[in-house]
This record gives C-alpha cells, structure tokens and sequence, in this order.
C-alpha cells in the first residue's frame, strides 16, 4: 500500500508521497514513487504512483526514456498539462495491456496516478489517473487528490483545506495527513518526498524527502498531537441525557 497527495491552489501546488513498497508482512521495502520532470524556465511536471510497482515503475520509466525523442508521448512536448495526463493515462493501458493477463494470477497489476505541475502559458493543473487510463481534474472546489490508502488522511483536510490556503498552509496540512495515516496504518511509511510549488517559479528547488528523523517533523508531529490532546481537555463535556 502507499499514500500519495497532490493539492493544487492559486499560489501553487504541493505534492507528497511515502515510500513504503508491501509484498507481505515479511517483504517491505524503500521504494521512490515520485517522479519529476522538469525543463527550466518551460514546466514542472510531477508523476506520483500508487498500485502495482512493476507496473508503476514500467510506465515511469519508459516516459523518462521517451523525454527529448520527439515522439508523440515526450512529456517535453506535451503543449498542456491535460496532455502530459493523457500521455500517462496511455502508458498505463500499454503497460496494462502487455503485462496484465501474466501479472493477474498472482495478484491485482493495475496502477494509478496523480499528475500535477505546470507548463508555460498555463495555471498550474493537478490529475488523478485512474487504473483504465482515464483521468479526472481538480478544481478549486475539489483542490485535493489522493490515490493509495486515502482515508485515514483525509479528514484533516476536509476539515481544513479550502482554496484560500496559504501555500506553506497547504504543506503543513499535507504533512499532518500522511501522519494520520500512518499512525493508523503500518503499510505507509517514511520518508516522504515532498514538493512545495510556487506558481510561475518553474522551479522545483523546494523539494524535500522527509525521515522519521527531520526535526521539523517530529517537532509538527509532537505539536499537533499535544495541541489536540488540549483542545479536547478544553471541550465541556457532553450533557446528562435522559
């Protein structure tokens, strides 16, 4: 299992993935599930994954080795988001396709995606590519997508998250979500490979990978769990019904 957040505001995007890899109780491994794409000065793109990781990982690969051949799906060519998103969605029903009827005796070979970034001349965009190849968008309605284990962290951002977030608001909250989750289920782990964007930077130097170990985040971890230790304290509590 694995947990990958993507939320898109007006000031930006920020993007997050664990990297814990389950094939058992006795086989989890390390494994990056963050691709970045970037030209400079030109876009920022931005490929997380969920789902089976031969799968995953084949689709990623061939869409670096593809990056400058010119070809139809060179995500440097892509002229708009939506494209890189379709180009993604396609690699998937190659791979699916080639691989799916061997993979399937031994369990589920599907994948899935949240693509998110920006390319000159557009807003940054964010996509969620399902196992089939199609793709939804968010809207500031809806600015945040999940794949992976999803419901543990996405209370917090429910509750917490709406379109007028401060960027750096937005990254806090994104971190407090992947500690929800974890603390509820062991198949997501650290580190976490995080990007905070700014719109218009085509620039992806805020990129972090997180250890158990970050002082920042044990230190948000410590806060926010006595702070809502207090504010329960705090709460009167419930009347004598009946």
């Amino acid at each position: 299992m694995t947990y990958c957040l993507g939320i898109v505001l007006p000031e930006g995007l920020v993007m997050a993935s664990d990297s814990r890899s389950n094939a058992g109780v006795d086989q989890v491994a390390l494994v990056r599930k963050f691709e970045l794409v970037t030209q400079p000065a030109n876009r920022v793109i931005v490929i997380l994954s969920a789902g089976n990781l031969a799968t995953t990982q084949s689709v990623t690969t061939q869409l670096r080795e593809n990056l400058g051949s010119g070809c139809v799906q060179d995500l440097f060519g892509a002229p708009t988001l939506y494209e890189v998103a379709r180009i993604v969605g396609d690699k998937l029903r190659e791979v699916t396709a080639r691989d799916g009827s061997s993979v399937q005796p031994y369990g589920d070979p599907t994948g899935s995606f949240l693509v998110g970034g920006q390319i000159m001349g557009e807003s940054p965009r964010l996509f969620q590519i399902y196992s089939a190849g199609n793709f939804i968008e968010a809207t500031l309605r809806s600015c945040f997508m999940q794949i992976g284990e999803t419901k543990y962290g996405k209370p917090i951002l429910d509750r917490a998250l709406n379109p007028d977030c401060p960027l750096d608001e937005a990254a806090k909250l994104a971190l407090l979500s992947f500690d929800a989750t974890m603390r509820s289920n062991l198949s997501v782990g650290m580190p976490i490979d995080m990007l905070r964007y700014r719109t218009d930077s085509f620039s992806a130097a805020n990129m972090a990978m997180l250890t158990a170990e970050d002082p920042y985040w044990t230190s948000l971890r410590a806060s926010y769990s006595n702070g809502l230790s207090s504010l329960v304290q705090s709460l009167p509590p419930p009347p004598i019904w009946g």
